[in-house]
């Protein structure tokens, strides 16, 4: 797996990878206004950012896109917290060890690339291979964060996080 910098065709194949409602309020939160997306929404969301949000597209050997994260500064003027999101494997390689591979290579990247102390993250309880992934990384609760109602439901997101020791 190699990391790199996301390319705006990269979208064509996120939005492939989203196929429900429920995995894409899983994936985005409250992000977006509606399902489904397209393309150019994720390029526009992520252009709002600029600076503030760098986004990554993971590649294999044949440089197929086969993952996606951002990591962003919660706060522009703390360059030592950064916010791990919009975590996403290709949906026929899930289950094989990919997303622990892609979020530690964010973990390291985080810490000895961008200097960052304190990587944050937050993941529904309702899912649950992701929760398992971050905690098999070193991820660690440290709270409940906000609730967000999806479909109906509501939804308790998990605040955790991983310090650069």
């Amino acid at each position: 797996m190699i990391l790199r910098k996301y390319i705006p065709k990269d979208a064509d194949e996120i939005i492939k990878w989203i196929k429900d409602k429920r995995a894409f309020h899983q994936w985005s939160a409250d992000r977006y206004p509606s399902f489904p997306i397209s393309a150019d929404d994720i390029n526009c969301f992520y252009h709002k950012f600029g600076e503030n949000m760098l986004i990554f597209t993971a590649i294999d050997a044949f440089d197929n896109a086969i993952g996606h994260f951002t990591l962003r500064y919660p706060n522009k003027n703390d360059t030592t917290v950064l916010r791990l999101g919009f975590v996403i494997i290709d949906e026929k390689l899930r289950g094989k060890g990919i997303g622990k591979q892609m979020v530690s290579c964010a973990v390291d990247y985080a810490f000895n690339k961008l200097k960052a102390d304190e990587l944050t993250l937050g993941v529904f309880e309702n899912n649950l291979n992701a929760y398992k992934c971050y905690k098999s990384c070193g991820f660690v609760e440290t709270g409940l964060t906000e609730q967000y109602i999806c479909s109906g439901e509501t939804w308790n997101c998990i605040e955790m996080h991983i310090l650069n020791n």
